[in-house]
């Protein structure tokens, strides 16, 4: 997601150190302390313009969300829209979701959320999807045991990329959708571009994977 630079931004997430810790790395182990509460911890990487993370933080109220995005002038918009909210169970984090182990601690996260992730679809680039083994290792040691991936797209190629990786890894494919919007599916929350690509008639998909049982 490209959007044209902002040069307020800087100063923008300056002042709401509330929503956007300036040193996110000095709360890894304590986000739970940061919510004031001991409610399960969900994160989004690569959050974009905050649509999903915030409509879900309003829906579910007794979980915490953080939202992960790298781009300035796209978390800005979401800052936004957490500042018209004031949402207590919402937090922001400005930082490379590739490397959420810098900001979480090993057991420190319920679930992930996977949204419209971009397919890099050349083959030399297979080392930057989200979905690829390393990005896995770091979401399986931020995670509860048995935790959860939830993944959605409309690019079928990365879909299909993200089944084989889920399975190679030797996770489990608890639910798999090829068609969303077509289902039965209730309480779906959908993204700036789920939107957008589900008007065009693009097919979304949607899988929840969950990481296997350590055997100590």
């Amino acid at each position: 997601m490209r959007l044209r630079y902002k040069p307020n931004a800087p100063q923008k997430i300056a002042e709401f150190p509330q929503y956007i810790p300036e040193q996110p790395d000095n709360w890894v182990g304590k986000w739970q302390e940061r919510f004031d509460n001991d409610r399960p911890i969900h994160i989004e990487v690569g959050t974009g313009k905050g649509r999903f993370i915030t409509e879900m933080a309003k829906l579910h109220p007794e979980i915490n969300y953080i939202g992960i995005e790298i781009q300035m002038s796209v978390i800005v918009v979401a800052l936004d829209r957490l500042v018209e909210e004031k949402l207590p169970n919402l937090q922001l984090l400005h930082v490379n979701g590739g490397s959420v182990t810098q900001y979480f601690a090993e057991g420190e996260v319920d679930q992930v959320y996977l949204n419209f992730s971009d397919p890099w679809p050349k083959k030399r680039h297979e080392k930057r999807r989200l979905m690829y083994k390393s990005f896995l290792e770091s979401y399986e040691k931020i995670l509860v045991p048995e935790g959860e991936i939830h993944f959605k797209t409309d690019n079928q190629g990365l879909f299909e990329y993200s089944l084989v990786s889920f399975s190679k890894y030797g996770m489990v494919l608890e639910q798999v959708w090829l068609n969303l919007h077509e289902s039965d599916f209730e309480g779906n929350v959908m993204t700036e571009y789920e939107e957008k690509f589900s008007s065009r008639g693009s097919r979304i998909y949607r899988v929840v994977a969950k990481f296997p049982k350590k055997i100590n």
